[in-house]
């Protein structure tokens, strides 16, 4: 597997992606945040490769309006 500068060494594969999410939404929670369906979908975009955190972060910036 070649690495992919668009995502941390930690989280090159699919699992590790999902991992790190887990661990980020487990934060979220205890500090009484929700993800929005909106979220939800970036989130498995982040997953599958597709988005990198910085995307995910730029695009929910443009859909709160900052």
């Amino acid at each position: 597997m070649a690495y992919n500068s668009k995502f941390g060494p930690a989280a090159q594969t699919p699992p590790q992606r999902a991992h790190i999410l887990h661990q980020l939404l487990v934060l979220a929670a205890e500090a009484h945040r929700k993800s929005s369906p909106q979220d939800q979908q970036l989130y498995q975009r982040y997953v599958a490769g597709e988005l990198s955190w910085v995307e995910i972060l730029a695009s929910q910036e443009v859909m709160s309006g900052l």
